[in-house]
């Protein structure tokens, strides 16, 4: 359930200019603020609807939160504001716990460096914007259709984007920019790194696979969104910069 080249060589850093100083917190104390938010929404709000809510009250919320396609093809006035919201909201909501604890450890593996790198306030406007992005794809391909879409995969995916933009350099800002983050890639430049490239491609191939129904990790492609999942990596891939407000950019070799 998406990271430009730093213009001082290797030669003239330290070393340790260019690894980051180990933490000698516990890895929980590692993940940032917003992540520990986000995981308590998923995780607290798939515990009231499993063990809070009645059955019907679960039902109804399961459609009223959840993202339809077929909602847009309703017109607007026969229904309730359930078409403004449900964009955003479905990421918020499971299918189980299966679901939930698969989303949480890549929620974890790829929001850390983003919420430690834009803050609270930008990570919850990126996990919102590109929520609405991965299923603006989704309503694309299933126009009209009734299923119901959960989950914050296209979130993570988006996270995932978002990463491939500074996260898998391994670059460092030297001593005198004052800021030990990586600089922000771009495009381009991401896509030279051969890591980038290799889980790129390994992640599309999987869901295109998803997309033709074959099995990933056990799992088939009837009841995972793939659209969205790449609705949303391509959002946090290419529109992550928009967050990115302290960006350092270096320069293409």
């Amino acid at each position: 359930m998406s990271s430009e080249r730093n213009t001082v060589g290797n030669g003239d850093v330290p070393s340790d200019d260019i690894m980051p100083t180990p933490s000698t917190e516990p890895p929980i104390f590692n993940i940032p603020a917003p992540v520990l938010v986000a995981l308590g929404v998923i995780v607290g709000m798939h515990l009231l609807m499993v063990y809070v809510f009645p059955l019907d009250i679960g039902a109804w919320l399961s459609v009223e939160l959840g993202f339809s396609p077929v909602r847009y093809v309703i017109p607007f006035s026969d229904q309730s504001l359930a078409w403004v919201w449900s964009p955003i909201t479905y990421s918020v909501l499971h299918g189980g716990w299966e679901h939930l604890i698969f989303n949480s450890l890549w929620l974890v593996a790829f929001g850390a460096p983003v919420a430690k790198r834009v803050g609270a306030a930008r990570f919850l406007a990126f996990w919102i914007a590109s929520a609405a992005a991965a299923a603006a794809l989704h309503l694309f391909v299933n126009w009209g259709a009734s299923s119901l879409l959960v989950g914050a995969s296209g979130v993570i995916a988006a996270l995932m984007g978002a990463a491939c933009r500074f996260a898998f350099g391994g670059r460092r800002v030297g001593r005198g920019g004052g800021d030990a983050r990586p600089p922000l890639l771009s495009v381009g430049q991401s896509l030279h790194e051969k890591t980038v490239r290799v889980f790129v491609l390994i992640w599309f191939i999987g869901n295109f696979a998803i997309a033709f129904g074959l099995p990933v990790m056990g799992a088939g492609g009837a009841n995972i969104a793939w659209d969205a999942h790449i609705g949303g990596f391509i959002f946090g891939f290419f529109c992550f910069p928009l967050f990115d407000f302290r960006g350092t950019r270096g320069f293409s070799p």
